[in-house]
């Protein structure tokens, strides 16, 4: 009977020893599975939902083009809203925070920003006539515009913007009189108020500088299309 137990007492450990060692197999299956799926592509700004409202990439642009996010001055806030519905529109009434006053300008020829279904609409990055926000043409080495940017009127005849084409006729959203300096790597609260689908609340980031690729001895090639600033 000794020798009995002996060996039942074996068999026990070693079926307890095999258990433990498959749940932590799957434990650690389960986590990796996990993981990859929580994973996102990285983007330069926040995204937000409110019922049938998308808000993609929406970000401070960096300063420059007369933008310069320090207090008591102005800032630019670029994103892309979607009308996810396939039957109602709606409008973006409004825009506040605590940074300062928000001043909403409508794609030209309408009186409101109004999200038709299914329409995405645009806002600026720089002011109309303006190089986009990280460009160094038409600024100084401290990212100051030269003047004060204008748009140029089409020629006689030329077709106005695509309605269909929001890159070609965006909105403008300013922060004016900002209350204090915006601090790249930190984010701040910024309320989009919808006249049909209501209020959200994104924590928005500022856009970072467009750095020249620094080219070291252990530098690999350069991607296509990204050199070492050789425009």
């Amino acid at each position: 009977m000794t020798a009995l137990n002996a060996v039942n007492r074996r068999m026990v450990a070693v079926a307890a020893l095999a258990a433990s060692a498959a749940l932590t197999l799957t434990g650690c299956s389960a986590g990796q599975i996990s993981q990859t799926a929580d994973q996102v592509a990285a983007v330069n700004g926040n995204s937000a939902d409110v019922e049938k409202i998308a808000l993609r990439n929406v970000h401070i642009v960096f300063p420059g083009n007369g933008y310069t996010n320090v207090k008591g001055e102005k800032a630019l806030i670029a994103l892309s809203i979607v009308n996810l519905s396939e039957t109602v529109t709606d409008e973006l009434t409004s825009v506040d925070t605590d940074l300062g006053p928000v001043k909403i300008t409508p794609p030209a020829g309408q009186s409101a920003i109004v999200l038709k279904p299914q329409q995405n609409v645009l806002t600026a990055t720089a002011p109309a006539g303006a190089p986009a926000a990280g460009d160094s043409h038409g600024t100084d080495s401290h990212g100051d515009s030269h003047g004060t940017p204008t748009t140029t009127p089409a020629p006689s005849g030329t077709a106005t913007p695509a309605a269909d084409d929001p890159a070609a006729n965006p909105a403008t959203i300013e922060i004016t009189g900002l209350t204090k300096d915006i601090t790249p790597g930190l984010t701040y609260k910024v309320r989009f108020n919808f006249k049909n689908n209501g209020t959200v609340v994104v924590d928005v980031p500022v856009d970072a500088a467009h750095a020249e690729r620094k080219v070291t001895d252990k530098s690999g090639p350069a991607e296509e299309g990204h050199g070492g600033g050789g425009h």
